[in-house]
């Protein structure tokens, strides 16, 4: 089953929850670690995990720098190595942003200038009501252009950026209609990242990969960096998808590549990282820390980086995701320290790395731990079975047979699924994940996640219980600020008969009524139960999410 989304990997409102309510009790600082602590703490996390992934990861504090490379199955340790490049993804991103600050500096420039004036004559570029949309907006994804250009062009999703050109990016411009004006909501854009790499090499009169490596690459250090023109020595890994299959690389256009094409050793990024830290006297040093300064609030974003709080400080983060690698760095300019994880192991659709990546930042978050194959509970099993509707897709029918779970979507062949000690089901045949929900009724739906889409699935075989209709009037008794911890709260709105939820630095996101006091946000695996007092006033709230569960008290 193929979803069309392709996305590199963006934040998501789940990674942001657990983060938020991680950094209320932070200590003073994370520990240095030696190579053999590292080592340690890596293997805890990977070793057994179900996906085979193999990992490069690096810490570096100071002027020191510790690595460690480790395989989930120790059989597989030669598959990666000092010499392999990994595909980055949207690490790629920040480093676009970084040739762009660069240009700015040099007076070619501004994050106000208009995205049509970096773009050839001519060219057709929405805007909304007479508001254009800037360069700022393009490197805070607050741009309003969609997740992927209309003219993709993909036969597959082995490989889904190679076929589209220059040509067919820029004529997607124009079947786009803004929704809102720029600079308004944050919607992940590698549609908007792919105009900007175009923009950023065409303004420097040369190919994206000739200034990448003029400008980025070489005075850093990173010589066995690439983009389309692998440098002697260097051997490209092999990615594999978490069902622990190889799968194909993923090619992009030279000037296109800015968005998610650039390949790398782990001493690569560690100099990259160096250079974010301002440990590096070379001229782009101002380029890169000038990435780093806040662009956006909603979420807090620098150029291309999450501007994540940690207690008294802020740290730089970006994830990347390509069909068969993921990738997390981080740079805390006040504590001097970066961390680097590239695998050759899509982890996109189990959360990807951010469990280890932080836990690497401030040993207070938790590591997370390898998922294991193990068998579902039968009463699990036969509760799921049935038939469902996946939200603007396909109809899939769940079976329950031999002690497993089959799904068939819709005109596709049956697939058995194996379940894991995270408690997903997971495809044997490709890369997706099937997360249980269970219901407010004690009914199941679930959320199907693949290819950077998480699409929630309703039950259609039998009759649900009919969710609540709310008048404004009635919505408006939930409305208030609900904090669920020190300097993060949740704030509830009505707007237009519905209920809306936003969290402390994130954008807004649509409740549905699911029964009496019940909501849900289904795409992010969300359920807020709202309590009352004995005056039949709502006091506070549950959100479920994941397993946890967040209390907050409704502020008056």
């Amino acid at each position: 089953m193929n979803v069309t989304r392709t996305c590199l990997a963006s934040p998501k409102l789940a990674i942001a929850l657990a983060l938020a309510a991680s950094c209320a009790s932070l200590p003073a600082a994370a520990q240095a670690l030696t190579d053999a602590q590292l080592a340690q703490v890596v293997g805890q996390r990977l070793h057994g995990d179900r996906t085979g992934a193999c990992m490069a990861v690096a810490v570096i504090q100071g002027d020191q720098v510790v690595r460690s490379y480790q395989c989930a199955n120790e059989a597989d340790s030669g598959r990666i190595g000092p010499d392999a490049a990994f595909e980055i993804g949207s690490v790629s991103k920040t480093m676009t942003a970084t040739l762009l600050a660069d240009l700015i500096a040099q007076g070619k420039g501004s994050l106000d200038d208009t995205l049509a004036s970096w773009l050839p004559a001519g060219t057709r570029v929405p805007d909304y009501q007479g508001q254009p949309i800037l360069l700022r907006h393009v490197v805070t994804h607050t741009s309003g252009l969609p997740a992927l250009p209309s003219r993709l062009g993909a036969t597959g999703m082995d490989d889904p950026y190679a076929n589209l050109d220059e040509a067919a990016l820029l004529a997607s411009l124009a079947d786009v209609k803004l929704a809102a004006a720029p600079g308004t909501q944050f919607e992940y854009s590698n549609f908007a990242s792919m105009l900007l790499s175009y923009a950023v090499a065409r303004r420097a009169g040369t190919d994206f990969e000739t200034l990448a490596r003029r400008e980025l690459f070489t005075p850093l250090g990173m010589s066995h960096a690439y983009i389309n023109d692998r440098p002697a020595g260097v051997r490209a890994a092999v990615g594999h998808t978490p069902n622990a299959k190889p799968t194909s690389a993923w090619n992009f256009p030279t000037n296109l590549a800015g968005v998610g094409g650039v390949r790398a050793t782990l001493d690569d990024m560690v100099r990259y990282v160096q250079g974010g830290l301002g440990q590096v006297d070379v001229p782009i040093r101002k380029a890169l820390e000038a990435t780093h300064a806040a662009v956006s609030g909603q979420p807090p974003m620098g150029m291309n980086w999450m501007r994540v709080p940690v207690q008294d400080r802020t740290v730089l983060m970006h994830e990347g995701g390509t069909g068969g690698f993921s990738s997390f760095v981080s740079i805390d300019p006040q504590r001097q320290r970066g961390v680097v994880i590239l695998s050759d192991t899509t982890w996109n659709s189990i959360g990807s790395l951010g469990s280890l990546g932080l836990h690497l930042v401030d040993d207070s978050f938790p590591l997370g731990k390898p998922r294991h194959e193990v068998a579902a509970d039968p009463e699990l099993l036969a509760a799921l079975a049935g038939e469902y509707q996946l939200q603007g897709g396909m109809k899939m029918t769940l079976r329950a047979r031999d002690g497993q779970l089959h799904g068939q979507a819709q005109g596709q062949p049956e697939f058995v699924m194996g379940h894991d000690d995270a408690g997903d089901f997971f495809p044997r045949v490709l890369d997706a994940v099937l997360r249980p929900q269970r219901k407010a009724d004690g009914s199941y739906a679930f959320t199907w996640t693949q290819m950077g889409a998480v699409i929630p699935a309703s039950r259609i075989d039998a009759a649900a219980a009919k969710a609540p209709s709310l008048t404004p009037a009635e919505l408006a008794a939930y409305v208030g600020t609900y904090p669920l911890m020190p300097s993060f709260s949740l704030q509830v709105s009505e707007r237009d008969g519905r209920l809306y939820a936003q969290a402390t630095g994130q954008g807004a996101f649509a409740l549905e009524a699911a029964a009496s006091d019940v909501f849900e946000a289904p795409a992010f695996g969300i359920e807020i139960r709202f309590l009352r007092g004995d005056d039949g006033t709502v006091q506070s709230l549950q959100l479920h999410q994941a397993g946890q569960v967040l209390n907050g008290v409704r502020e008056h």
